[in-house]
């Protein structure tokens, strides 16, 4: 080895780990942060103003991009921000993942019964398209919401009559009409004060000794600023399930509100059960008909936790924003 080679200076090893670029670490906090802040606001069970409610309905997509985010924080080695992200985001998914599975059912042994819900945007659904699924599906009760005289008349065209003989309509222009169809004869109730929209109610007189009583939902849009006071409000008025052991108490259309949004929850918890949730089919949606905005769950079929259900299914309604809802039961 000759002198020269001896004073060569030795070339620099390559660092083992290079630093992830500040830009690279701002663009992944600045979303975690906002995560941060929309997981405590739904695990405190906050709603706020229109924009709080909106953000909250999303629950099921946000969780999943804290998960992503929490991820990528650790890949970063921000261990302790990357875990905290990482932690609420698997603690705000525990309240969404048991929707997607199926829960144990009552063993009853009532009569069986067909619901559904449709959302009828402003009278422009198909009424023809509603009937088909009406039929399709032997449905024993319709809940109808945005329910206008056109519509009447259309689904007189198509044959309603026919197919659900017993009516209970309070048909108005624009969004405020709702109306109950039924194979069975109807007896109009009031269980709850005057709302937004229209919120018939009735029971069913079904053969035997059950007699079920049905009430249409339609509460007013929570996420428009001049409603969301009131969407609060009739919400929290929705009658608890009915303690007559041959009465159960069925809540049956538009809540404008998912299960993430504490006072939906607080509904439930007055007695009912969610058919999509107990047959975990809790995140299909039902609104909007697209593909944007992100579609959620928001219309429901509010059992008297005393229910069986025996099937729940979500079929799209031609001309209508809304999806078709539809649960089968077994009554106590």
């Amino acid at each position: 080895m000759t002198a020269t080679q001896k004073m060569a200076p030795k070339a620099p090893r390559a660092s083992a780990r290079q630093p992830v670029k500040t830009w690279i670490v701002v663009v992944w906090a600045v979303p975690s942060v906002v995560f941060l802040a929309f997981a405590a606001l739904r695990l405190l069970g906050v709603t706020g103003n229109r924009y709080i409610i909106a953000t909250v309905a999303l629950t099921p997509y946000i969780g999943v991009v804290g998960l992503a985010l929490g991820v990528v924080g650790l890949f970063m080695r921000r261990w302790i921000f990357g875990g905290i992200v990482l932690a609420f985001a698997m603690i705000a998914s525990a309240a969404v993942v048991p929707r997607l599975v199926t829960d144990d059912q009552p063993t009853v042994f009532g009569p069986q019964l067909t619901v559904m819900t449709a959302n009828l945007y402003v009278g422009r659904a198909d009424a023809v398209a509603l009937l088909d699924l009406v039929k399709q599906h032997n449905v024993d009760v319709l809940s109808l919401q945005e329910l206008s005289p056109a519509m009447v008349q259309d689904l007189d065209r198509a044959g309603i009559d026919r197919v659900l003989p017993y009516r209970l309509f309070e048909a108005q222009r624009g969004a405020s009409g709702s109306g109950l169809a039924a194979k069975f004869p109807l007896q109009q109730t009031q269980i709850a004060g005057p709302a937004t929209f229209a919120q018939p109610s009735a029971i069913v007189d079904l053969p035997g000794v059950v007699d079920p009583e049905v009430m249409v939902v339609h509460t007013a849009p929570g996420v428009e600023a001049q409603w969301t006071g009131t969407w609060k409000a009739e919400l929290a008025e929705l009658p608890s399930a009915s303690e007559r052991k041959d009465r159960p108490r069925m809540l049956v259309g538009d809540f404008n509100a998912t299960l993430d949004h504490p006072d939906l929850r607080d509904v439930v918890d007055r007695g009912y059960v969610d058919a999509a949730e107990r047959r975990g089919a809790g995140l299909t949606p039902t609104w909007p008909a697209g593909i944007w905005p992100p579609p959620v769950a928001i219309d429901h079929i509010l059992l008297d936790g005393r229910c069986a259900v025996l099937d729940y299914q979500v079929f799209d309604l031609p001309g209508s924003d809304h999806r078709a809802a539809v649960a089968s039961v077994n009554l106590p």
